[in-house]
């Protein structure tokens, strides 16, 4: 969980010294001129400081969102593309290199006739692989392959960092297999949940009858009745999301000889031998309940209902990469009606997105070299250094925490590894081969590359050196586990500031506040906060300072509970609090990192906009999405993060800095009393 703007954007945002626009330009500021008038800044903040440039650019009707995360990754879409195409018209790449697999990649993604001509014969090794299993072995043996080939059925599956032994790797294993995005859409009786089911029926009735009649079996007819029982059986026993937060009552280590007991009628010796993992002791289960419930839909359900099921899984992972009829019936569903999307992407598009996502790796060496501008690193550091400044200054000066557990967070605070711009070292992903003869065979082998890669771990140390993110992404992230950020290189860029330079407001709301100051909050979120310096799972707090972090971050449930996101639909508060935290400490952090620039010490004024009113701006900008009602509700029933609107309202209504720079008073409705405004860290 961010057009075309090259090398002049970044290189004027690196340039950082704040600056006033230059005398004789005709261009508006952009923040100036995103601003709605009409609305009132104390009422609905979000319109007020971007509402112009929403009424000027509707939501294209190929995206279910429009704002600054498109218009940058529409930058980086049009800059990996030229990566993509230079690579393609290569006459003789040397076999292996980074240029050639990429230029192979595409060019097999741009060939819509050869896709068209192979239809789903693409994916017949796997297709005829399911055929029909009568016994646990032939069903844990499908579920193998097909992980492996990055489709994910029954259960969530992967190697990783042990939480309470952050030097090994671990396999876990929980809730998962479902085709909607979570349970609550299986149950949920508002009139949006209801729709999206009988979407969701109407769509499965459509399946079979777009391929020949020996594709499913007999009972094609009921195809959709199959499918969906067993998944809505499957979805009782999910844990409800909010309740996956809570590290420690969802890691339930044991034995591989305690999960054959609580589970035997799975056999998991096939499973973790198809994986190469038959060495295997031990798993983390997330949530044993799920699985227990699975053994016995396992011996209840018929091979047939499995079959149509693994059938249909496969379909839905690799729809992307298969004819046009099959894209497109499940493009109508997924995008279109869970995500108000009205028209697919054009291929370019989707291929240039597909391969970067694929060969991320191998474009990010070419990016770097040939987008990402030298001193990206260094700047991203400073910046990172200066929110981590003032964090432990606002750790000292806490009255709610104890000397003895302030002596542990600044421990854990100094511990916090900042990877910024790229790595070091690159995934060596030479065993990858990529030709030009079918854009979804491509897929699946970069997708066993990536499995084979992420089993390879079990075993082996920990290389706390490993980026799980490209320069290219337009995302940042907090791993626990290595008590790690990550703020890849392209997060530089800001649109609206191509011919002029930004000035540290908007560095330090957008990169310091939303960005590095957001990820190292994420340390201390009610997650994180379970976390050493080291990245176990170690309570390292005193249980009455717990008890007063936990009334605060119960207040920040409350407070998002009470927002309505879409219809009658709330935000869950529980299941988004980790974020909502990080942007309240992030956006803190990145106010109290600013005061200390020349620009707010010297009161300088931009575009008649003082210091404080450009910082809350720009964080504003940073936020500056507008989502189609279908993505905002899907994004509520399915994600931890709560939407862009309530990402800006919410944690500023709790800054009385944000109050004094727009006069906000009682009686409008961002307004909270002094007693209800929340303070963190």
């Amino acid at each position: 969980m961010k057009y075309s703007f090259r090398l002049l954007l970044i290189s004027a945002i690196l340039l950082h010294t704040a600056c006033k626009s230059g005398p004789g330009t005709n261009e508006p500021d952009p923040l100036l001129s995103h601003i709605d008038s009409t609305v009132n800044p104390g009422d609905d903040f979000f319109l007020y400081a971007n509402g112009a440039w929403f009424k000027k650019h509707p939501i294209p009707e190929s995206e279910q969102s429009n704002g600054l995360w498109q218009m940058i990754q529409d930058t980086i879409n049009a800059q990996v593309q030229q990566i993509c195409m230079s690579s393609a018209a290569l006459k003789n790449p040397e076999k292996g290199s980074a240029k050639q697999k990429i230029g192979d990649f595409y060019f097999s993604g741009m060939d819509s006739a050869a896709i068209n001509r192979a239809g789903i014969t693409a994916i017949k090794e796997e297709w005829e692989a399911i055929g029909l299993s009568a016994d646990k072995t032939g069903l844990m043996k499908i579920a193998a392959m097909l992980h492996k080939t990055g489709v994910s059925p029954l259960f969530n599956f992967y190697v990783g960092q042990d939480d309470r032994n952050s030097s090994k790797n671990a396999i876990f294993i929980g809730q998962g297999g479902l085709s909607l995005p979570d349970r609550s859409y299986y149950f949920d009786k508002d009139a949006r949940a209801m729709e999206n089911r009988k979407a969701f029926v109407a769509h499965l009735k459509k399946v079979p009858g777009l391929y020949p009649e020996k594709t499913f079996s007999s009972v094609r007819t009921f195809f959709h009745e199959q499918v969906m029982e067993l998944e809505s059986a499957m979805a009782q026993n999910h844990r409800r999301r909010e309740d996956t937060r809570d590290p420690v009552k969802n890691y339930n280590k044991m034995s591989v000889t305690a999960l054959k007991k609580l589970t035997p009628g799975l056999d998991w010796d096939v499973f973790l031998n198809e994986l190469g993992l038959k060495n295997a002791d031990s798993v983390i289960v997330g949530q044993p309940e799920y699985l227990v419930s699975l053994n016995k839909l396992v011996t209840e359900k018929s091979s047939e209902d499995w079959t149509n099921y693994f059938k249909y899984q496969l379909l839905r992972g690799m729809a992307r990469y298969l004819d046009d009829k099959t894209y497109t019936e499940f493009f109508s569903f997924y995008s279109g009606v869970l995500r108000g999307v009205k028209v697919a992407k054009p291929r370019w598009k989707r291929v240039v997105e597909q391969t970067n996502g694929s060969l991320g790796e191998l474009i990010g060496q070419v990016y770097v070299a040939e987008y990402l501008p030298k001193g990206t690193k260094e700047k991203l550091q400073e910046i990172g250094e200066a929110i981590r400044t003032v964090y432990r200054e606002r750790i000292k000066k806490l009255d709610w925490m104890s000397a003895e557990t302030k002596q542990k967070a600044l421990k854990k605070l100094d511990a916090i590894v900042m990877k910024m711009g790229y790595p070091d070292k690159w995934k060596d992903m030479g065993s990858l081969q990529c030709d030009r003869s079918s854009y979804a065979r491509n897929v699946m082998a970069a997708n066993r590359w990536a499995t084979q890669y992420m089993l390879s771990k079990y075993g082996k140390p920990v290389d706390r050196s490993e980026w799980g993110m490209q320069p290219q992404t337009y995302n940042a992230y907090y791993n626990p586990s290595n008590n790690e950020i990550v703020i890849p290189g392209c997060n530089i860029m800001v649109p609206g500031f191509e011919r002029k330079l930004a000035d540290d407001a908007i560095l330090y709301s957008i990169i310091g506040g939303s960005t590095i100051g957001h990820e190292i909050t994420h340390g201390f979120d009610d997650q994180g906060s379970q976390y050493d310096e080291k990245g176990n799972l170690n309570d390292w707090w005193t249980d009455e300072d717990r008890r007063r972090f936990k009334e605060k971050t119960e207040s920040i449930v409350k407070q998002f509970d009470a927002f309505i996101a879409v219809d009658s639909l709330h935000i869950n508060g529980s299941l988004t609090q980790g974020e909502n935290i990080a942007d309240l400490g992030g956006i803190v952090m990145g106010f109290e990192a600013f005061k200390k620039t020349n620009q707010f010490k010297n009161k300088e004024i931009i575009a008649g906009l003082t210091p404080e009113k450009r910082f809350f701006l720009g964080y504003a900008l940073a936020w500056m999405i507008n989502d189609r009602p279908e993505a905002i509700a899907n994004q509520v029933r399915s994600n931890e993060h709560s939407p862009a609107k309530f990402r800006v309202l919410g944690p500023l209504s709790n800054m009385p800095e944000f109050y004094a720079a727009f006069g906000i008073k009682p009686g409008q409705k961002m307004y909270r009393k002094e007693t209800d405004r929340i303070v963190i860290w």
